[in-house]
């Protein structure tokens, strides 16, 4: 019989809040937290260890908590009450679902690559929210791999997986310093094309992206840095006819990414 959790004071459910709320926490026990079932379903078909799986019968009512233990049955389960489980739901609407997982440590390389690789670079990237909402665009578009470079975000916060829906999981990411993404690159051969508002930039669709490609996003703050626009093999731009001088990056990101999807396309 799985172990019942009651009390909101339970160390288990400190421990989760823990975990929710702080990266050191998650670096330090190596392990991060996954709510619901299509995102953890999702982790675990892309080979994520789940360690420790929660649940709350009261909101479980399609009792998926079996599916997944079906699906590994080392997942030690606990069950908890609802008054419990609502203190460490982080979503409205929870299906009644908590994971704890091991993160994946993916280093440049051990990336898969196809003969042809489109990657999608990451600056600096600051909200959560960003990252998960490119996730879903590098998931979309079947890219091979994000690199996020000089993080100021983590990859497993919360809030990226949930804007992410659990596509955090389905690209290979990296997590390396902008030296070593720019020096891996060019060992590899693949051109690095830089979004970027400089009077030297492209529209992007006059861009060729068919090659091994890198699109390379900075912050909407101060956008990349001088050490990317140095070794960019091309500068884009998207043109902007209002008033605003520039997109959500999650935005630019989607526009960019397929418009190199359409030319690969169309020139296969």
């Amino acid at each position: 019989m799985p172990e019942f959790i009651s009390s909101t004071s339970n160390p288990r459910i400190r421990n989760i809040l823990k975990l929710q709320a702080n990266s050191r926490d998650r670096n330090e026990q190596d392990l991060f937290v996954i709510e619901g079932y299509r995102e953890i379903s999702r982790a675990m078909k892309s080979g994520v260890e789940i360690k420790e799986l929660y649940t709350c019968v009261d909101l479980d009512r399609q009792g998926r908590s079996g599916e997944l233990l079906e699906q590994d049955k080392k997942i030690q389960l606990f069950e908890v009450s609802k008054n419990a489980f609502t203190r460490i739901a982080y979503r409205e609407g929870s299906d009644g679902l908590i994971a704890l997982a091991v993160p994946r440590n993916i280093g440049l390389n051990d990336l898969k690559l196809r003969d042809i690789p489109l990657l999608l670079i990451l600056e600096s990237v600051e909200k959560p929210g960003n990252l998960g909402a490119i996730m879903r665009t590098a998931d979309a578009a079947g890219i091979d791999a994000v690199i996020v470079c000089d993080a100021k975000t983590d990859i497993y916060n919360p809030n990226a997986i949930r804007s992410g829906v659990g596509c955090i999981f389905t690209r290979q990411v990296v997590i390396c310093s902008s030296a070593e993404a720019i020096e891996w690159l060019g060992k590899k051969k693949i051109r690095i094309f830089a979004a970027a508002l400089t009077e030297e930039a492209l529209i992007y669709h006059d861009v060729d992206f068919c090659g091994p490609a890198a699109i390379v996003m900075g912050t909407e703050a101060t956008g990349l840095s001088r050490e990317w626009l140095e070794k960019s093999d091309k500068q884009v731009i998207i043109p902007m006819k209002g008033i605003a001088d520039s997109l959500n990056v999650s935005t630019s990101a989607a526009i960019l990414i397929f418009e190199a999807v359409r030319q690969r396309q169309k020139q296969g």
